[in-house]
């Protein structure tokens, strides 16, 4: 049996997050694995599968929402900062650290999509990880950013992001856009009916909206976590990559794998940016899985009486 409890912590500036926090039964500590969402989702987007099945396999999950999104606080609202996040993502592994069921020495990250980017950088750069699963990962904000815009559409979008950042400097309310629509006279993030389908599912009673910041998007272009791939080693890395990911780019995650030293190991799956939440979630998680039990020794312990 696998318990969720509510759960806050502080981030960066005394900002208060939320999450879940998934036990698994048994008595002792246990290895846990933090996990956050990707750009401007929130955890009710298909998460908590991903959490169970690792908390029924003997970890305790940690599952928190971004600053700006969802159950935790933060303002501007739907404001996308990577590096904050990063940062914040830090204090929940001090979070979990400071848990009783928790084996402070085993500590594992899961990273999907713009978090998969955020977990190469972590694990690049914090010691207290002892083992990374980056699926989907954002590689290369600005190759993404470069693809994704027709060229003749681009300077006009350069210049809509510019003259955004001149009202911000004025003190000026931040300009907002959709996060999917497929409407072209929308402006979006995200335009894809897979992307429509993946944001716009039923969450339940979730505090999200479909809108985020024109400034997340710039913010997103300036962001390479990719660079950071070569220096996770020796801590181990699986990264899961579909074979049509239109959103972060195949070719580029698989370049980036290439780049990165050992011990890591590559899962590909078949798909587009968002099968591994549904289509091919056995494939992703089941993966997640064994490279999370191979690294982190999982104590045999007994149900509770």
């Amino acid at each position: 049996m696998v318990t969720r409890h509510d759960i806050e912590f502080l981030g960066e500036q005394d900002v208060l997050l939320r999450g879940w926090l998934f036990i698994p039964e048994g008595t002792g500590s246990h290895p846990a694995i933090s996990m956050c969402h990707g750009y401007a989702a929130v955890k009710e987007h298909a998460l908590e599968k991903f959490a169970q099945s690792f908390a029924e396999e003997g970890f305790v999950v940690l599952v928190h929402d971004h600053r700006n999104f969802g159950a935790s606080d933060g303002t501007p609202r739907h404001d996308i900062d990577p590096w904050m996040q990063i940062a914040d993502w830090r204090r929940a592994i001090t979070f979990l650290e400071s848990r009783p069921e928790v084996d402070a020495a085993q500590i594992g990250i899961w990273g999907s999509s713009y978090s998969g980017g955020h977990s190469l950088v972590l694990a690049a750069t914090d010691p207290r990880v002892k083992c990374v699963v980056s699926q989907v990962p954002t590689i290369s904000g600005f190759e993404q950013g470069r693809r994704r815009i027709s060229p003749d559409n681009l300077p006009g979008y350069l210049d809509h992001l510019m003259d955004d950042m001149r009202r911000s400097h004025k003190g000026q309310p931040l300009t907002m856009q959709a996060i999917v629509s497929e409407d072209t006279q929308v402006t979006a993030a995200y335009r894809s009916k897979e992307a429509s389908e993946f944001y716009l599912r039923d969450i339940g009673a979730a505090d999200w909206s479909n809108t985020v910041t024109l400034r997340s998007s710039f913010a997103a272009r300036l962001y390479e976590p990719g660079t950071w791939i070569s220096r996770i080693s020796p801590r181990p890395l699986l990264m899961i990559v579909a074979t049509d990911d239109r959103v972060t780019m195949t070719d580029l995650e698989l370049r980036a794998y290439e780049e990165a030293l050992e011990p890591k190991r590559l899962v590909t799956i078949a798909g587009n940016h968002f099968s591994p939440y549904d289509a091919a979630f056995s494939v992703a998680s089941t993966a997640a899985i064994d490279w999370f039990r191979l690294h982190l020794s999982v104590p045999q312990t007994h149900p509770a009486i």
